[in-house]
């Protein structure tokens, strides 16, 4: 091992992968910054133009594209509430409401901190435990993603405002109900299409989450017919950007919990950022409950923190099974698979004795790339917060203009912009009856694996529930979903104010 890290060393800080990294994590930033252009894009762009570079240095680039869109990501989501990739839709829901307060600059600071710190430990993570984190990968079976999925849901009550986890409840079946539109994985039955073609393939996650926060806001704006700043300029300086002691002393603990959270997520086959993400997110407010004197939701520093060191660290996280089994464990790793294959590698457990440079390179390669982004990062900061002080007549073309296109580059079809638009309308709706929109991710976002891996669950037992507890993986995540389940409860039961009669 240590000869395979000195041989990493090696090959990644030679001046061509030095070139390699810096190029990546800026082409990736920049991407991740554009609503709609992910890293799926970016890295299948970059394919043809690393056919001349060696396997090693190929890969180092896209790696570099692969966690900058996700550490971009988060700038459109704290800024303008448009997520620039789906890892960083979790941001949103406290990055923009600190915008808004005028702290865009802190919001910038703690994402660029907290990205850092995901990437970095998932990195350290990866180099010193990826044969070993790739045996724990293979032993997930259906019903343990089943459970898994479940415990997301249920971490719906995280989501929930006081004295609303009836409706988090409903949006989130919602949410499960539109994951099921589209063509059936295992029949090939077409569901709630209507006889309409543009369904078959179902509703993007990108466009409703575009339509529930980035077009919804953009159209509230306009309802709310002020021509003003979203935050105020004065409020908006420099000393802003400063993260005192005490607060992050307060999201230090978050960070750890997260990057951790968000790795074994990562090396998870089919999870990925965007389940990370909300996941943390979920976890850091029932944990933390009614602690801080914000609110998740309005500006919490931790709401902010969890999501985005869950995001990287899950990015870190899925190059476990792609370079130790040769399983994409995301639909951007899955585009990295197929151009190692095409540079003549073959991923799986041979290939760190057989390619170590590539291996081994490749985690080496992404501490550099931490320390560039952040190094790159920081001192933009001061520049990029200025966005959020525009009046809103530049402001609201600006989100409408990066909402609209961004969705239509991805399906280059115009029935999304109509579909899109709809969603919105229906959102502002519910956003004025006091709904949560997170919920109806979270449901979408879990609902097409839940269904997916209940049934093969169900077909491996015979069509008995009792793969619910013959496994203890399984069965122990039940019973962390149910101590997530009955913790408001006992809360409240345990906050109640007790009477006396005199």
């Amino acid at each position: 091992m240590l000869e395979g890290i000195l041989t990493g060393f090696s090959t990644a800080f030679t001046l061509t992968n030095i070139c390699m990294v810096f190029v990546g994590v800026v082409a990736g930033t920049l991407i991740g910054m554009l609503p709609g252009l992910g890293p799926i894009s970016a890295i299948a762009l970059m394919i043809p133009i690393t056919y001349g570079f060696d396997s090693a240095s190929g890969l180092i680039l896209m790696a570099g594209v692969y966690y900058g869109a996700v550490f971009g990501g988060s700038t459109s989501s704290i800024l303008i509430n448009a997520p620039g990739v789906a890892g960083t839709v979790a941001t949103a829901f406290d990055g923009y409401p600190l915008a808004r307060k005028g702290q865009a600059g802190k919001a910038l600071a703690v994402a660029a901190y907290s990205s850092f710190a995901g990437g970095t430990i998932g990195a350290v993570f990866l180099l010193l435990g990826a044969p070993v984190l790739a045996g724990v990968s293979v032993s997930f079976q259906s019903a343990d993603y089943f459970s898994l999925m479940l415990m997301g849901l249920v971490a719906v009550s995280a989501f929930a405002p006081k004295g609303q986890f009836l409706k988090a409840v409903v949006i989130t079946v919602v949410g499960l109900m539109l994951a099921t539109v589209g063509t059936d994985n295992v029949s090939g039955i077409q569901r709630f299409t209507f006889g309409q073609l543009n369904l078959v393939d179902g509703i993007s996650f990108l466009l409703l989450a575009m339509a529930t926060f980035a077009l919804s806001e953009a159209l509230m704006m306009v309802l709310e017919g002020e021509d003003t700043h979203l935050s105020s300029p004065a409020t908006s300086n420099l000393r802003q950007l400063r993260v005192s002691k005490q607060e992050l002393k307060e999201i230090v603990p978050t960070i750890g919990r997260s990057s951790v959270l968000g790795f074994l997520t990562g090396i998870l086959p089919g999870a990925g950022a965007t389940i990370a993400s909300f996941l943390a997110y979920g976890m850091e407010q029932a944990i933390d409950s009614s602690k801080s004197d914000v609110q998740f939701g309005e500006g919490n520093l931790k709401g902010l923190a969890a999501p985005e060191t869950a995001n990287n660290a899950a990015s870190t996280g899925s190059f476990v099974p792609l370079l130790t089994l040769g399983i994409p464990g995301s639909g951007t790793t899955a585009v990295v698979l197929g151009a190692l294959i095409s540079y003549g590698v073959q991923p799986g457990p041979q290939l760190y004795t057989e390619n170590p440079q590539v291996f081994w390179s490749v985690i080496i390669s992404m501490y550099l790339g931490n320390v560039v982004l952040l190094i790159l990062n920081l001192p933009l900061i001061p520049y990029i917060a200025k966005l959020i002080t525009l009046p809103k007549r530049f402001l609201i073309p600006f989100i409408l203009f990066f909402s609209l296109i961004g969705v239509y580059l991805v399906s280059f079809n115009t029935f999304d912009i109509y579909l899109m638009v709809g969603f919105a309308i229906v959102a502002i709706l519910l956003r004025f009856l006091d709904f949560p929109m997170a919920p109806m991710l979270l449901g979408f976002v879990l609902g097409g694996l839940l269904e997916d891996n209940l049934r093969r669950a169900l077909l491996i037992s015979g069509g008995q529930l009792d793969f619910l507890w013959q496994r203890p993986i399984t069965l122990g995540i039940l019973i962390v979903t149910v101590v997530i389940l009955l913790l408001p409860l006992y809360r409240r039961i345990n906050t109640f104010p007790t009477t006396r009669e005199d």
